[in-house]
C-alpha cells in the first residue's frame, strides 16, 4: 500500500493546455499534493515510459489522459495507462470528443503530410522527405510511431470510466473532479464530471435571448461590433451555447465572444453539431432557396463551426477525401 493515492497525467494528440490547467489550480495544487502522489506526469516530472511499465497493474488510483488518439504510440500509451489505473479519465475535449486535432479527419494522411512537410510556404523541403514507416525487424532505424488513418477519441480505443470536459477544463471543474474521483461515492461509469445543463441556462445574457429566433443572416464575430450585453444569437452570431454543456463559467461569453462548444454536449444530445445545425436551420426566417443560401453564406466553415471539438465522436466522424 502507498501512503497516498497515486495519480498519473499523460497527453496524446493535444496542445498542452490540459497540462497547464493543472497548474492553474494555483494554491489549491498544494492541497492536492497533500492528498495524492503524482506517480507519472511527464510534463512536469522526469518520468519515462519504462517507469510506467514497471508499475503493477491497478497501482494508480486515477489516470488522466488528455489528447486525441492519432498515432500507434498514443494507442499503446492509452492501453498501458488503462492497465495501470483503477479509474481512467478522459481529460479535456480532445480525449472526450477528438477536439481540434480531429478536424484532420476531413483529409487523408497523404494530403495532411504534404501540407505539413511540403506545401506550406514556410517549409523548405525540396526532397519532399516524409517520416518513414517503422523499420522492419531485420534492419536498424528509428522506431517512429505510425500515423493512423483516423483521429479518434480516447473512448474509441480503451474503456474510459469518466470524462472531464473543456478546452482546457477550468480549475473549478478539475477541482470538483479530483474530489469526486478520490472519494468513495462515485457517479455512474461513463459520467461527464460537470453540470448536465446547457450553457444558455447559466449565460449572463440569457434574459436578452428572444423566445423565437428568426435569422435573415449570420454574421462572423470578427466582422461586426458585438453588443457586450445582448445574446449572440439575437445578434445573428452563431453561439454554441444551446448545444453545449455548462460548467465553464461562460468565460468566452464574458470576454464578448460566442461559445464555440468546447465542453461538449449534455447527456441528452447525441451529436452536438447536428443539434446546433438543426436548431439554426429551423430558425431561418425564409424558406426560399436564395434567402437560405444568403443566410448560410455567413457560416463559410460549417464543420469548423459546429464540430470544432467533436468531429471524432460525432455521427459524421470525418470526411472522405481520398482517405488512405
Amino acid at each position: 500500500m502507498h501512503a497516498k493515492p497515486r495519480v498519473a497525467f499523460y497527453w496524446c494528440a493535444s496542445c498542452g493546455g490540459c497540462e497547464e490547467s493543472v497548474i492553474d489550480l494555483g494554491e489549491e495544487l498544494l492541497d492536492v499534493l497533500e492528498r495524492v502522489e503524482f506517480a507519472f506526469f511527464p510534463a512536469i516530472l522526469d518520468a519515462k515510459r519504462a517507469d510506467l511499465e514497471a508499475l503493477p497493474d491497478g497501482d494508480l488510483l486515477v489516470a488522466f489522459v488528455n489528447g486525441a488518439i492519432r498515432t500507434s504510440e498514443h494507442e499503446e500509451m492509452a492501453r498501458l495507462l488503462r492497465a495501470k489505473a483503477q479509474r481512467l479519465v478522459g481529460y479535456g475535449a480532445c480525449a472526450q470528443l477528438g477536439g481540434v486535432p480531429a478536424l484532420a479527419n476531413l483529409v487523408g494522411r497523404t494530403r495532411l503530410l504534404d501540407c505539413v512537410y511540403s506545401d506550406l510556404v514556410t517549409v523548405d523541403n525540396p526532397q519532399r522527405t516524409r517520416p518513414a514507416a517503422p523499420p522492419s525487424a531485420d534492419r536498424d532505424g528509428p522506431n517512429l510511431p505510425e500515423l493512423r488513418r483516423w483521429v479518434r477519441a480516447l473512448g474509441e480505443v480503451v474503456d474510459v470510466d469518466y470524462y472531464v470536459p473543456g478546452c482546457p477544463p477550468t480549475p473549478e471543474v478539475l477541482s470538483v473532479a479530483l474530489r469526486t474521483l478520490l472519494g468513495d461515492d462515485l457517479p455512474p461509469k461513463g459520467a461527464v464530471l460537470a453540470a448536465d445543463a446547457a450553457l444558455c441556462e447559466q449565460c449572463p445574457r440569457r434574459k436578452t435571448r428572444p423566445e423565437e429566433l428568426q435569422f435573415t443572416h449570420f454574421a462572423r464575430p470578427h466582422l461586426v461590433t458585438l453588443d457586450p450585453e445582448q445574446c449572440f444569437l439575437a445578434q445573428g452570431v452563431v453561439c454554441m451555447g444551446p448545444a453545449t454543456r455548462a460548467g465553464c463559467g461562460a468565460l468566452c461569453v464574458q470576454g464578448n465572444m460566442p461559445c464555440t462548444g468546447c465542453f461538449g454536449p449534455t447527456s441528452r444530445v447525441r451529436d452536438q453539431g447536428a443539434k446546433m445545425i438543426s436548431s439554426l436551420a429551423s430558425s431561418i426566417a425564409s424558406s426560399k432557396p436564395q434567402a437560405v443560401d444568403e443566410a448560410l453564406a455567413g457560416i463559410p466553415d460549417p464543420v469548423g463551426t459546429f464540430y470544432r471539438y467533436g468531429l471524432a465522436a460525432s455521427l459524421l466522424r470525418g470526411g472522405i477525401d481520398g482517405m488512405d
